[in-house]
């Protein structure tokens, strides 16, 4: 469909779970951009294994998968947050299913696998790449919607707001993006009454996540440059298990292999170690599954630890998890014979721009949903298959609320243009590479699973050298998709690490051996532009 940008009643910045679940809610009603960094199918929903958390099995109860959550997430929740979202989870999954998603069933019912941290078995699953198949049902559904435009390969730069205005106001409104067109290399302004942020988490500031590629913290980085707050970014998730193959980066081994009886074996003693950890063993909140692998990686010099569910019928593996199967396969490693090497990745950040029930941040206008967001659902911790649901609880929650207020959002106003009239082209490349790994590689090192205060500073002291020195190459030459994203990449790490060094405790994904213990009060880390 062509667009005109001033057409827009709403902006989506994001064509994920989040940012696709607000669009089909709001299109019933109103004309909505939707822009995607890449192809439509590129960002981290696509990427998800495991399924969706409900109650849905008899005996299992609201109550139980709320525990379940404030537990995994070390009492920082926010428990009404947790119970809107726990409660709006099997209407969830009904949108889902009446929109062609094809989850596994046991004859009749849904069949429910169970993960790490949760004491039922509530995981909705289509086979072991849910995340994909709901990324195209979703895709589907709005390409199919009149009042849908989809633009791939657009990438956010900065929000427009109130000191955008043609006539200058510091009223702190947002009225859209402007973004950078890849296909001309030009950047563009897209206007709107209200722009929601779907653009994901900041899982690439690390050296090993399992993340795709866009995963920069460009919302996060945006928000805050604008005027947001942002809250508990120290808080990042590593998943326990992601292949270790030098060629074959960021493939995620699910926790559900673990769920269904893969065992955590050390190659050296040939010993399962989770038990000497935690009375759960392997069905431990990922956090403490970990610190477990990272643990036995230092103490016994190793590269990997083995995950093996080799011990189990064969036609059961290849039944529950035939993509990781294949994927296995084609690389060498027959999962129903052999015991698979995994390390730890990033996975998930659990912090982001602080929003309320709706979805509304700080600034009038704007509305942030999915793991760009800090909600208060996941606390220190997210529990297992918690996160599509987020996406589709929220999608739906900021498309009501912007509904029921939209005769109260004021139309744009006159927004200037982008100015690139005092920029050149860049003729050194190969510095935003340079920058891009020095981050990457400082961050896995010195604000990994376990941290100190000394390695904070550490990473601190490096952020300041490169902030300038980005800000003066940002400042001399034209935009490009990878400054964009370096710009957003150091921004998200300059907030992990300030928030890292407020926490003087360890609680959840926190963990530094300056403040081993856990403090009393469980309270979030908040920063104010």
């Amino acid at each position: 469909m062509s667009h005109d940008p001033a057409q827009s009643d709403i902006l989506i910045i994001g064509s994920g779970a989040a940012g696709l679940t607000a669009a089909l809610h709001l299109a019933e009603r109103f004309r909505v951009t939707v822009l995607a960094k890449g192809a439509l199918n590129e960002g981290s929903t696509a990427w998800a294994q495991g399924g969706i958390a409900a109650v849905l099995e008899p005996g299992d109860t609201f109550e139980n998968h709320v525990e379940d959550t404030m537990v995994a997430g070390a009492g920082l929740n926010d428990r009404a947050i947790v119970e809107f979202v726990v409660e709006a989870a099997p209407a969830a999954i009904e949108r889902l299913a009446a929109l062609g998603v094809p989850f596994n069933t046991d004859g009749e019912a849904l069949h429910l696998t169970r993960e790490g941290g949760h004491s039922h078995r509530r995981i909705v699953h289509v086979d072991d790449a849910t995340g994909w198949a709901v990324q195209e049902a979703l895709i589907r559904a709005a390409r199919a919607h009149p009042n849908i435009t989809l633009l791939p390969d657009m990438v956010a730069v900065d929000l427009a707001t109130s000191r955008h205005e043609q006539r200058y106001s510091g009223a702190g409104n947002v009225w859209g993006v402007y973004a950078f067109n890849r296909a001309t290399d030009r950047v563009e302004l897209f206007t709107a009454r209200a722009t929601i942020l779907a653009t994901g988490g900041a899982g690439r500031t690390y050296l090993f996540s399992t993340a795709p590629r866009g995963a920069t913290g460009d919302g996060i980085a945006m928000a805050w440059r604008a005027g947001c707050r942002v809250s508990n970014m120290e808080f990042m998730q590593f998943h326990p298990t992601c292949l270790y193959n030098l060629e074959v980066k960021n493939f995620l081994i699910t926790e559900a292999v673990r769920g269904e009886g893969g065992k955590l074996i050390n190659p050296t003693t040939g010993k399962n170690f989770m038990p000497y950890y935690d009375p759960r063993a392997e069905l431990a909140p990922r956090d403490i599954v970990a610190r477990a692998i990272d643990a036995e990686i230092k103490r016994f010099g190793l590269d990997y630890v083995h995950l093996d569910i080799s011990h189990m019928d064969p036609a059961f593996v290849r039944g529950h998890f035939p993509n990781i199967h294949d994927k296995l396969l084609g690389l060498g490693i027959d999962m129903t014979r052999q015991p698979i090497p995994v390390v730890p990745a990033q996975h998930y950040t659990c912090g982001g721009v602080v929003i309320d029930r709706d979805g509304r941040t700080d600034l009038p206008g704007l509305y942030a949903v999915g793991e760009v967001s800090q909600s208060g659902l996941h606390g220190a911790n997210r529990l297992a298959s918690n996160s599509l649901l987020e996406c589709f609880v929220f999608g739906e929650a900021a498309a009501k609320d912007i509904a029921a207020r939209w005769d109260d959002l004021p139309p744009p106003p006159a927004i200037r243009g982008w100015d690139e009239s005092r920029v050149t082209d860049s003729d050194e490349e190969v510095v935003i590479k340079q920058n891009w790994t020095e981050i990457r590689r400082f961050m896995w090192n010195y604000v990994g699973i376990v941290r100190s205060t000394k390695r904070l500073e550490r990473a601190r002291h490096r952020i300041a050298m490169l902030t300038e020195e980005v800000a003066d190459y940002y400042g001399h030459f034209r935009v490009t998709a990878d400054l964009i994203e370096l710009r957003n990449l150091l921004q998200s790490a300059d907030l992990i690490v300030r928030s890292a060094l407020r926490r003087q405790e360890s609680r959840g994904l926190h963990y530094t051996l300056d403040y081993p213990e856990t403090g009393r009060q469980a309270i979030d880390t908040i920063l104010v532009p």
